[in-house]
């Protein structure tokens, strides 16, 4: 969707097995900066099993992958991550005993600069990252449709409410890329409409999105 720009992910003979058990085979995918693609399949074909090589949750069997030109394989997920690719889960996994803001906020944390010792000892440096973070994450709030919800806990709000709060988490990781794994899972039509608009929303930021 909308204008295609350079080469962003590349997937080259990619495949995982677990013991005697091949999940994938010599997956192929390429997806273009600015685009919104889409895998196809049914349930067990494998997808999620995809998302966690390319995100290093799982190392692959054989096959590379390439993010911006450089390979992602030997690389944690938090690593991968700040090379600016982001996801979210087909289950929800949203931290319940935290508000919805704080959940927000988790996912800036992967940008702080203070460290641990700034956060042992709480300084100024601290407190100024604190609340920018907090306003940044309030941001994303809004754009989410959340902000009027921000200090409730993460665990009351509905299945719909939770899947926008994982997408404003994993949006404040600044990802360029952004992956959403079955994310109509559990959601009735009007949800799921919201949900695309939303989705399209986010590509219109210049986030490529692979789902």
């Amino acid at each position: 969707m909308g204008q295609h720009g350079s080469v962003l992910l590349e997937v080259r003979q990619l495949s995982k097995s677990f013991g005697g058990l091949i999940a994938l085979e010599s997956v192929d995918l390429v997806v273009q900066e600015g685009t919104i693609v889409s895998l196809i399949g049914p349930n067990g074909a494998g997808k999620t099993t995809l998302f966690n090589c390319m995100t290093g949750l799982y190392s692959p069997t054989m096959g590379e992958v390439r993010f911006k030109g450089e390979s992602l394989v030997s690389l944690r997920p938090d690593q991968i991550t700040m090379k600016g690719m982001s996801r979210t889960f087909q289950g929800i996994r949203v931290f319940s005993g935290m508000t919805v803001l704080e959940n927000v906020m988790v996912g800036g944390h992967c940008r702080a600069k203070t460290g641990l010792w700034g956060a042992v000892f709480k300084t100024d440096q601290t407190a100024q990252e604190e609340r920018t973070l907090a306003s940044r994450a309030f941001q994303l709030l809004e754009f989410v449709g959340l902000s009027g919800k921000a200090n409730e806990w993460a665990a009351n709000l509905s299945y719909g409410d939770q899947r926008r709060l994982e997408i404003a988490r994993a949006l404040a990781t600044q990802p360029t890329m952004l992956l959403l794994d079955e994310p109509a899972t559990g959601m009735n039509p009007r949800e799921t409409l919201e949900l695309m608009g939303l989705i399209k929303r986010v590509r219109e930021q210049g986030v490529t999105i692979l789902l």
